[in-house]
């Protein structure tokens, strides 16, 4: 006994298999970013970070990592971040606030390393400030980086001065 279809009953098929073959296409033309992981990336306290990142920094879209904690936006990647690194200690190198959030910046050439201070765990920014602006990146990714509460701030020098004398 044969079996009857009704006309247009393959035509959801067809929709699923172009779909899938459309997405296979898509993800070829963006590679997987290789980032390595950071020491701590299975740590907890990265997922609530993780989730609120944006899909975009300035003009630079989110791509897909081949690790945990790990993000990237831009082709080829402008910015690439990893949470779970080493929590700075008290340092001398700049830090600078946005939006509540406290970041040490190691101006390297061409790249910038800009870490968390003072949150457990630390996160990670390696950007390079000639392709897209550190004020951008920043302002754009600190309400994320705000999901690991803070434990320390940074403290300057006029912080130092006002500090009790041991009298």
């Amino acid at each position: 006994m044969q079996q009857l279809r009704r006309p247009g009953s393959l035509r959801p098929l067809r929709l699923l298999a172009t779909a899938t073959a459309a997405g296979l296409v898509l993800s070829a033309c963006s590679p997987v970013v290789d980032v390595a992981p950071a020491k701590d990336a299975a740590n907890a306290a990265c997922a609530p970070m993780m989730v609120a990142l944006p899909d975009s920094l300035g003009d630079a879209k989110l791509r897909k990592t081949n690790s945990q904690a790990t993000a990237a936006w831009g082709d080829p990647s402008l910015v690439v971040l990893r949470c779970g690194v080493n929590v700075p200690g008290p340092t001398t190198d700049r830090c600078v606030s946005v939006n509540g959030v406290d970041w040490v910046m190691k101006e390297g050439s061409p790249v910038w390393t800009l870490t968390t201070f003072g949150r457990d765990p630390a996160t990670e920014i390696l950007m390079d400030p000639n392709k897209i602006s550190s004020a951008t990146v920043l302002a754009e990714l600190s309400a994320s980086a705000s999901k690991i509460k803070a434990s320390r701030n940074c403290v300057g020098q006029a912080d130092l001065q006002n500090l009790p004398t041991g009298q």
